[in-house]
């Protein structure tokens, strides 16, 4: 017999696909499955294993709802915070995500943030489709050059490492933070700081690439960004959580900050629409895995975590 799946979201055809020729799979509906629905169709399917994305959110008491069936969450993303990994694991549940598929894509999205940001394309952008009928002075809406700036990376792992690569085709001096220190072989001839105060008032940019968690919640805020440069560049494809909203509002608004480029915050997709009434702001609605290759690398990336559980051996994505 296949083994039996549920699949909690809509994926991207190819996936689906696989899901399907593979597994004994229970496919969701154009909206995908509510909580409730997910629960009830894992009973009733007698589901080895689920298949979901970050927004399916399984807290302790989703998690003690689901069948004995049920020994696999399978999440096609990177971070895991949608899911109480301990929790899953005191139930007999194992946890996989899907790691280094997206690096790329993730990365070339930092960059697009930061350009768009440094070169004022969210106002440029309202500008153009405002008519532009008045030309501009020779000093008028300038943006600022990324070559020869400095870019400090907080949280220097896979991505931020691909990112470091991009910026470094932009003449970029790179300079980061982590919890440790990376072997040299890794850092590529990126710098190593060993706390992000000492950083940030060297930063011409920085980009916050780390994992979220309770060491890392609001790591910016309001004496955090009092410490970067006048004029700095900020930007954000790792977590919400790690900002103060608030605080990035202010320092935008102050000019203390020249702009920002944003693909997560603190609540979505019900984000602070303060953020979108800055021109100094450039926003995209968390979209930084979200090409037709990376989704389709991760949604079989976690078949393929499903197919090593079926098997009897160990996924290759256990957290």
């Amino acid at each position: 017999m296949k083994p039996r799946v549920v699949v909690a979201r809509v994926l991207p055809p190819a996936v689906m696909q696989r899901a399907q020729e593979e597994f004994d799979a229970l496919l969701p509906p154009p909206a995908g499955f509510t909580l409730d629905e997910l629960v009830a169709a894992a009973a009733s399917h007698g589901a080895a294993a689920l298949v979901v994305t970050g927004g399916v959110k399984l807290d302790a008491a989703a998690l003690a709802r689901l069948p004995e069936t049920v020994k696999l969450v399978a999440t096609c993303s990177v971070g895991f915070d949608h899911i109480d990994v301990p929790a899953a694991k005191a139930r007999g549940i194992a946890v996989t995500n899907t790691p280094d598929v997206l690096n790329a894509a993730t990365a070339d999205l930092a960059f697009l943030l930061m350009l768009g940001a440094a070169r004022r394309a969210s106002e440029y952008e309202r500008i153009m489709r405002a008519g532009w009928r008045k030309g501009f002075g020779f000093a008028e809406n300038l943006g600022h050059d990324l070559t020869g700036k400095t870019l400090g990376i907080f949280g220097m792992g896979r991505i931020g490492r691909v990112l470091a690569r991009r910026a470094r085709a932009f003449d970029m001096n790179i300079i980061y933070h982590n919890r440790t220190r990376l072997d040299p072989a890794l850092e590529d001839g990126a710098e190593y700081v060993d706390s992000l105060e000492a950083m940030l008032p060297r930063c011409d940019v920085l980009s916050l690439n780390a994992p979220g968690g309770s060491g890392t919640a609001k790591v910016m805020n309001r004496e955090t960004f009092a410490q970067m440069k006048k004029g700095a560049i900020f930007v954000n494809t790792a977590r919400g959580s790690l900002v103060d909203e608030d605080a990035l509002i202010e320092a935008l608004s102050s000019g203390h900050l020249f702009a920002a480029g944003l693909d997560v915050f603190a609540s979505e997709p019900a984000f602070d629409l303060r953020l979108a009434e800055l021109p100094n702001v450039f926003l995209t609605p968390h979209v930084a895995s979200a090409t037709v290759e990376t989704r389709d690398a991760m949604g079989h990336r976690a078949l393929d975590n499903v197919a090593a559980i079926a098997a009897g051996t160990a996924p290759r994505d256990a957290l």
